[in-house]
């Protein structure tokens, strides 16, 4: 019997949207036995993985979980148990992500009223007003950090004025949670859902999501059955609460990982965590300057995490990415819908977050610029980065 031969992946710095590169101490978590996923032991890490995403997310929400699939998982999972047919939501789309909500929007049987700026800028909290008031809908939708534009929704005060109307707020953390602030019960969040592979340092796999006591309500009281079976939160309340009633096969290692990355977080504290996201951003981005790039985001709104740049005239894409990939093992990302071809990625999550990595991109990034063709002081752009610190 021939077998294939083992797999061995190729070093890579993953600076792209996501996924980041895994927190060490992660990594050695995942290697740990295996228990069974009721098991007295993995049940009281249950437990206190809840507890840090609390802390995380900034709850009290006792409805408050991993969800056993991807970040797009913890999405659907919060609409369609929000939604039944006939319900009507509000959808702020701003990127692709918020266009791909309105998808699974759609999918509920719900009535979507999609309220749309260009890619890269935000919305006006009047004008979201007047569409409330206009319309009352059940649930409004809003991406709060728009991976495909690197742009930062202001949504503090969203919250608040949802409710003025009766509406509940669905909020997708995804690019947020871990790298800024994220205040559910500060910013008055009824849903809210995010990953672990970007700012919580993990491997892509599971989905936290905290729903408020007014969301459990509308859950509980539900007239029609959720759309999905494993996503039913009515089913899983009862895995993740006191009952431990089977649902489904835990993924065991995952959610070692998680814990272990939500221990990273806590104990290097969130307003620090935030701080240090802000720093290296500000050294990349004088550094990506001095090399003649502009960004594709509304100047006020730049994501830290996430840097969506232009890519300068009579440069192409994917040679640029390919060459940085093959030479210099880093994996920057491309742009998506309005802005594919037109921007590159370059992400600082989490563990990436850091000044080796800033001055790492910025020197092979430089290099391969000059030897396609573009002007740039590599030097200049690294002393600038460095003049940030």
């Amino acid at each position: 019997m021939n077998l294939p031969i083992s797999f061995d992946p190729p070093h890579r710095l993953l600076l792209g949207p996501g996924p980041s590169d895994c927190h060490p101490r992660v990594l050695r978590a995942m290697a740990a036995p295996l228990l069974g996923h009721l098991d007295p032991a993995f049940t009281g890490l249950m437990n206190n993985l809840q507890d840090l995403l609390r802390k995380t997310y900034q709850t009290k929400n006792p409805l408050t979980m991993a969800i056993s699939a991807t970040g797009m998982a913890g999405m659907e999972c919060t609409l369609v148990n929000l939604l039944e047919p006939g319900d009507k939501i509000v959808v702020c789309a701003a990127g692709h992500f918020g266009h791909r909500m309105i998808e699974v929007a759609n999918r509920t049987g719900a009535h979507v009223i999609p309220h749309t700026v260009p890619w890269g800028k935000v919305f006006d909290l009047n004008q979201i007003r007047e569409i409330l008031q206009n319309t009352r809908p059940k649930v409004l939708g809003i991406v709060h950090a728009e991976t495909s534009t690197g742009a930062l929704q202001p949504i503090s005060e969203l919250g608040k004025l949802c409710h003025e109307f009766g509406t509940l707020l669905a909020v997708d953390a995804v690019t947020s949670l871990g790298c800024v602030e994220v205040d559910v019960d500060g910013w008055e969040i009824d849903a809210v859902y995010s990953c672990t592979q970007k700012g919580l340092s993990c491997p892509p796999g599971l989905s936290p999501v905290s729903f408020s006591e007014r969301a459990a309500e509308v859950i509980k009281n539900r007239t029609t059955p959720c759309q999905s079976w494993y996503l039913d939160l009515g089913m899983l309340m009862k895995y993740w609460g006191q009952d431990r009633f089977y649902h489904h096969t835990a993924p065991i290692s995952m959610n070692y990982a998680l814990y272990e990355g939500l221990r990273v977080v806590t104990e290097e504290g969130l307003q620090a965590r935030w701080a240090r996201h802000k720093l290296h951003h500000n050294a990349l981005r004088a550094g990506l300057e001095t090399l003649g790039f502009a960004y594709a985001t509304q100047p006020d709104a730049i994501l830290p995490q996430l840097n969506a740049i232009l890519i300068p005239e009579g440069l192409e894409d994917l040679p640029i990415r390919k060459a940085m990939l093959e030479e210099y093992g880093i994996e920057i990302g491309a742009g998506l819908g309005d802005f594919r071809g037109k921007i590159w990625r370059i992400g600082l999550m989490g563990y990436n977050a850091r000044r080796d990595i800033v001055m790492q991109v910025l020197s092979a990034l430089g290099s391969v610029l000059i030897r396609k063709g573009h002007k740039c002081d590599v030097g200049a752009a690294l002393a600038a980065a460095d003049a940030t610190y």
